[in-house]
This record gives structure tokens, sequence and C-alpha cells, in this order.
């Protein structure tokens, strides 16, 4: 145990907040949630507009850095190969980006709009009809994975090119924070992060357990309860805890790797032996249904309401203003691992791969799954939206597995996925608070501070369930990423700003890739050199081992 590598600070302030904040909402549950919510009502309504403009900036950026001669730069030495194979990069980009949460909202999102649509459309109404599989497409797009993509910029150009082996939002910030990263500003900003992952795992969590434990109780004849969750949540907690234990190799990348086949496999299935034209042309009609509305989408809000004759459906701020918050608060998070795994890789191979391949995992989820459940709906086979009202939605997601040839097998495939899902999320997430807490990784974070991680991201969420207040948790990490906005703006500042430098100073370099040389770059330039000594010098140098 080499209690040295402990940046402690973080270490221990990243758990005060975390108890602080959740030893209140367990002993006073009802008085805490009005609070929470009160804050949740203030910073969507109030400054919904913020995370819209933020994600449509977001997206705009990296589209051109991905097409400029920054995004020419290798993530690595010159002929040093990809770590990963492109299938095994992708699936582990997308599992822990995703989680067990596609499996739930890819399933039924599209009744949620069904009878509550956008643009105060009449639920159930054919219109409403034609955006209920569109939107959440929309959702789960390019937007989201743009917003995931951007904080995986700074941090694999600091951790492969200037070769400083720390995985830290903080050190990320250097170039335009500069020696203020070694105040307790530069702990706050790890710890803002920290706290807003482990409550975005919560959020996960609170998904994912009570769907998993349908699918037992489908399975075994197990009630729903506690109880049932409690043991599901420990045995996910259990494989997240090996997996990370193991390490990227062979733990991250070999459940990545059976989860995505195992999607694959239920996802073909489901196209196969579901209505297979029917599920085509919804997807491709919502397709072309989001590129033509693209923009009105993601700007949607609703300033008209209640004057002028214009009813506030509350749409915006319930949906698309949730989901940009969501994936902000979990971006910092998929943006270090992103950055971890993408060693070899060009800067715009890291862009266009991440939003391609996130986005059309998406659309495969949302379209396959979303518009099976949807089929069910229209032709009066199944009444899902009715069912769901009735029961929970995640009643209602086995009870559409439960329509298909072989439902008990699928239903039992369904669950060990949304397990797995569960898993490698977790087990990523455990990683990169291991990662942030320490004040080197040369290769892997400390087995005793992966582990530690990964019990204490089921431990607050465990207690809290037994407290009915899990999705409490869930909105308090909402809010407390709303400083994470700004924390996104001084990560982009940081990239161009350290990418700009070296380029100008570099010499020799030839299109397609540009590898960038740091040891020459402070040879030739040795008086810059010196004024970076106390933070970079020796670890900008450090060959990566």
């Amino acid at each position: 145990m080499n209690k040295k590598l402990i940046d402690w600070p973080t270490f221990i302030s990243a758990l005060i907040l975390l108890l602080a904040v959740s030893i209140p909402l367990a002993v006073f549950p009802k008085a805490g949630k009005v609070i929470v919510n009160m804050a949740n009502s203030f910073v969507t309504g109030n400054f919904g507009v913020m995370y819209l403009i933020f994600g449509l900036a977001a997206f705009a950026f990296l589209i051109f850095v991905a097409f400029s001669k920054n995004g020419h730069i290798k993530l690595g030495d010159k002929h040093e190969d990809r770590e990963f194979g492109t299938i095994s990069w992708a699936a582990m980009l997308f599992a822990a980006g995703i989680g067990s949460s596609i499996l739930y909202w890819g399933m039924i999102e599209w009744a949620h709009y069904y009878q509550g649509p956008p643009f105060g459309i009449e639920g159930g109404s054919k219109e409403a009809i034609q955006w209920a599989p569109a939107y959440g497409i929309f959702h789960w797009g390019p937007m989201a994975w743009a917003i995931y993509t951007l904080p995986s910029l700074p941090i694999a150009y600091f951790y492969y090119v200037r070769k400083k082996p720390v995985l830290k939002i903080s050190e990320a910030v250097r170039p335009v924070l500069g020696k203020a990263v070694d105040t307790p500003l530069g702990n706050l900003i790890d710890v803002l992060f920290m706290f807003g992952l482990m409550g975005g795992a919560g959020t996960t969590l609170a998904l994912g357990t009570p769907m998993i434990a349908q699918g037992v109780n489908e399975i075994t004849g197990l009630p729903p309860n506690l109880a049932t969750k409690t043991v599901i949540m420990l045995l996910c907690t259990a494989i997240f805890a090996v997996s990370a234990y193991s390490g990227l190799r062979r733990g991250i990348k070999v459940l990545s790797d059976i989860n995505l086949w195992l999607a694959i496999f239920i996802l073909a299935f489901i196209f196969v032996v579901g209505p297979t034209v029917f599920i085509s042309e919804t997807t491709f009609t919502s397709l072309g249904l989001i590129l033509n509305n693209f923009f009105k989408m993601a700007t949607w809000l609703e300033p008209f309401a209640n004057v002028g004759g214009f009813t506030e459906t509350g749409f915006p701020e319930a949906w698309t203003v949730f989901y940009w918050a969501w994936w902000l608060v979990y971006a910092p998070f998929v943006g270090l691992f992103v950055a971890r795994i993408s060693r070899g890789r060009t800067i715009q191979e890291m862009i266009l791969g991440t939003i391609i391949y996130g986005t059309l995992g998406s659309v495969l989820f949302f379209g396959i799954m979303g518009n099976y459940g949807l089929h069910l709906q229209l032709t009066g086979t199944f009444d899902v939206v009715g069912y769901m009202n009735e029961t929970s939605a995640q009643a209602a997601i086995i009870a559409i597995l439960g329509h298909l040839p072989m439902a008990g097998i699928m239903v039992s495939l369904f669950t060990i996925l949304a397990i797995i899902f569960l898993a490698t999320t977790f087990d990523s997430s455990s990683y990169i608070l291991a990662a942030v807490v320490q004040k080197e990784v040369q290769r892997e974070p400390l087995r005793w501070n992966r582990l530690f991680w990964a019990f204490t991201l089921c431990l607050m969420p465990l207690v809290l369930m037994y407290v009915g207040d899990l999705k409490t948790l869930q909105t308090a990490s909402i809010v407390a990423g709303f400083p994470v906005l700004f924390i996104m703006g001084l990560l982009t500042w940081s990239f161009m700003k350290a990418s700009n430098e070296d380029l100008r100073a570099s010499k020799g370099y030839e299109p397609p890739t540009i590898y960038i040389n740091r040891r020459e770059i402070l040879q030739r330039t040795p008086e810059r050199s010196q004024k970076q000594s106390t933070s970079e010098s020796s670890e900008d140098v450090t060959p990566d081992k």
C-alpha cells in the first residue's frame, strides 16, 4: 500500500462532501427532498438556457477541432500502436457512457413522450406518435456524446503528449489556472467532479436496480422488494469490484466485450423476430425528423409559457435540460475514461469515434427496443402506456419483453445484460475515482484504492435506497453539477492553449498525423523550460512506461 501516491486532501474532502449530503438526506429525508428539489427547480428553471447553449457549443467546437490541425495530433509516441482494438475501444467507451440506463430509457422513454409530447402537441395524437421515438434518440445522440468527449481532449493531451502521469480534472486546466491548481482551488475542482460522479452513479443505480429486480421476479418469482434489490446491488458491487481490481485489460475490457456481444445478440433477435419493417422505417423516419429539426430541438425552451395564450408543458426542463445536466455531471468521468483508453489514436479519431460509435449504439437501442414497444402499443397487442401508468416503468419493460418468442430466455438474457452494463459503468467509475485521488498514475491506480471506491460507490446509494430517497441524491448531483459548466469552459480553453503552443513550437511534422516531441520543444526553448520547471519539467519528458 503506497500511501505517498494518494492525494489525501482530495480523497478525504470527497468523502466528507458525500457524507455531508447523504447523511442529512438519510436522517431527514422529507425536509432534504424539499430543499434539493427547490434547488433543482431553481437551477433548471433559471439556467436551462445555459445548458442548451453549452450542448450546441460543445458539439460545434469538437467538429472544429476534429478537422483542424489540432485534431491530427497523435496521443502517444510516434510509432506507438493503439492500446485497444477499435471494437474493444468502442465497447468500453459505450458501456462507460450509458450503462444500464439505456436499457431502461431505450425501452420505455417513447411512452413518456407519447403521452406528454413536446411543442404543446396533444398527447396520444398522430403527431405525438411521430415525435415519441425520435426524441429519445436526440437526447442520447451526438449532443450527449459531444458533452462526454469535451473533457477527454485536455486530459488525453496532457497524459499522452505532455507525458504528465496524472489523471485529474484540475491538472487538465493548469495552462489556464497555473499555480492556482496547487491550491485548495484545484482540490475543489476535483472534489466537485467526484461528487457529481458519485451522484450520477446513484442515478444509474436508481434506474438499473429496480429494473433488474423486476427481471429477477419474472424469472424466479422473487418479489422485487428491498431485500431483492439489496442482493442485486451487492452482486453488482462484487462483479465490478473484481473487475476494477483486475484492471483495464483483464477486467473492464473483458466485461465490456461480453457486454457488447450480448447486447448485439438481444438487439438482433428483437429486430429479426419483431416487426422488422416497422422498426427499420420508424428508426429511419426518426433520424430524418431529428435532422430536419435539430436546432429546434436543441434550442427549444418555453419563454412564452403562461403568456399570450401559450401553455407551459415543462417538457424542456423535465427532459432536455435534465438530460444535458445529467450528461454534464458524468462528462468529466467519461472524458477521463475515454482519454485513458485512447493511447495511440489521434485526437480526431478519439472525437469522431466517440461521437459516432456512441450515437450509433444509442440509435440501435432506441430504434430497436423502443420501436418494438411502440409497435405493441399502436397495434393494440399490449397497452404499454396504460400498464406503465398502473404499475411502473420497470414492470412495463419486462412485460414488453414477455411478448417476444422464447420470452423466458430473453428476459433472462436482458437481466444478465443489465447486470453487466451496471457493473461495467461502475468498474469504470471506481477506476477513475481512484485515479483522481492519486498524485500519479503510470499504468493503473493502486488496487486497494480501486476497491475502496468500488464499495464507496455502492454504500451511499444502498443506504439511501432504504430510506426511499435515492432519487434525491440524483437530483442533488444534478444541482452540484452546475459548476461543471464553468469547469468545462476552462478545460476547452486549456486544451486549445496547450496544443496551439506546442504546435507553434514544433517543426518538421508531416500531415496527416502530427507527432509532437515535447523533449525537443523543451530543449529548443530553454527559457520556457525554466519557467515551467516547477509544474512540468521532469514529468513532461518522462517516457511512458
